[in-house]
């Protein structure tokens, strides 16, 4: 049954019976979740302060709707206090965008999940972690919004493995995938400030990532050397394709790169341009596609980074996202790449708690 209708449940009172009683149900994602008592989903519903039938999202193929109160109910099994709630509403309404292919990016052998990057005040406000062990375990707020993610993607729109996502392998994001933008020592604007939300707004980025990819450099002493390792893992022949990227550059490689002086852009042209491969290259490991190469070449808009006889990954600078997060310590960066071998996803952000384009 799904748990986005307004139905209670009748158990005994015992907090393990509750618990296994949603194991039963088919509520969990495999770990135990918090019953969703009554009182807990009135609360999360009062900081929001929207209509409990108000439809967050629609999924396209089967037309399952999430409701702010089916969230609720979510948002309080996965853990979150209240409020965390409004990350969790926008990050539904950012999927809910066309662009997103919510159907495609939950529903395919690709096993993407869907990763939330948070920026601006709320992080702070909210107690999210943006430092140390930044995609790990430890911080409840970011662990139970991506927690909460899932478990509406599970419940309400009946995303369930191996009947309608149909995963290959998956990947450690369906569980929980959501992190925080560093400002403490950030020499750049920020995301929500490149996206020209007004000052004191946060947002949501939400990306239909496709994996984790470690990059290490401890050597790197200039940001071509930082910066081509990044490239060289985005251009693997496992990773390439014309699809958008999410670079975490660790402090220690931002005080590299823009301790010289590099801007945002520069390190987004830099990494277009030499995450490349060639045409010979991409037809040896049987990756060519002749569509991909034209989309990048010949039609109108190209990026003039592009060159010739190569394929790279995305069409412009565009499209790579690149943030600042984890602890001061340690050459490790990151790069995240989008589901699919094209571009059937793109990633969407919402302002949080706040209606910008509202009339």
């Amino acid at each position: 049954m799904s748990l986005n209708a307004a139905r209670t449940h009748e158990v005994e009172d015992d907090l393990l019976a509750a618990m296994d009683y949603c194991y039963e149900q088919g509520w969990t994602d495999g770990l135990p979740v918090v019953p969703p008592d009554m009182k807990r989903v009135e609360e999360m519903l009062l900081f929001k302060g929207r209509p409990a039938e108000t439809v967050l999202a629609c999924h396209p193929a089967t037309g399952l709707e999430c409701t702010v109160h089916a969230a609720a109910v979510n948002a309080v099994m996965a853990g979150c206090k209240p409020e965390f709630f409004p990350v969790l509403i926008a990050a539904f309404e950012a999927m809910n965008e066309p662009n997103f292919n919510f159907h495609g990016s939950t529903a395919s052998t690709g096993g993407s999940a869907p990763l939330l990057v948070v920026s601006g005040p709320m992080i702070d406000d909210i107690g999210m972690n943006a430092d140390v062990n930044l995609f790990g375990p430890g911080n409840r707020a970011n662990a139970t919004i991506g927690r909460a993610v899932r478990l509406i993607l599970l419940n309400v729109f009946r995303m369930t493995p191996g009947l309608s996502d149909k995963s290959t392998q998956g990947n450690p994001g369906k569980y929980s995938f959501c992190i925080a933008e560093r400002a403490r020592d950030n020499p750049w604007p920020l995301l929500v400030e490149d996206q020209n939300y007004p000052e004191g707004v946060s947002s949501v980025t939400v990306f239909a990532g496709g994996g984790f990819c470690y990059v290490e450099n401890h050597g790197g002493n200039t940001p071509e050397q930082v910066l081509g390792s990044i490239a060289d893992a985005m251009a693997n022949y496992g990773s390439i394709t014309l699809g958008q990227s999410v670079v975490v550059l660790s402090p220690e490689h931002m005080r590299v790169v823009a301790g010289t002086g590099w801007s945002k852009r520069q390190v987004q042209e830099y990494l277009f341009s030499h995450a490349s491969r060639t045409v010979e290259g991409m037809r040896s490991v049987g990756k060519f596609r002749q569509r991909d190469y034209d989309q990048q070449h010949n039609e109108g808009g190209s990026s003039p980074l592009v060159e010739t006889g190569k394929i790279h990954r995305g069409l412009s600078p565009d499209d790579i996202l690149v943030v600042m997060g984890g602890g001061d310590a340690g050459g490790h960066s990151c790069f995240i790449p989008s589901w699919s071998r094209g571009r059937a996803s793109i990633m969407q952000s919402k302002s949080i708690g706040v209606c910008i384009d509202c009339d």
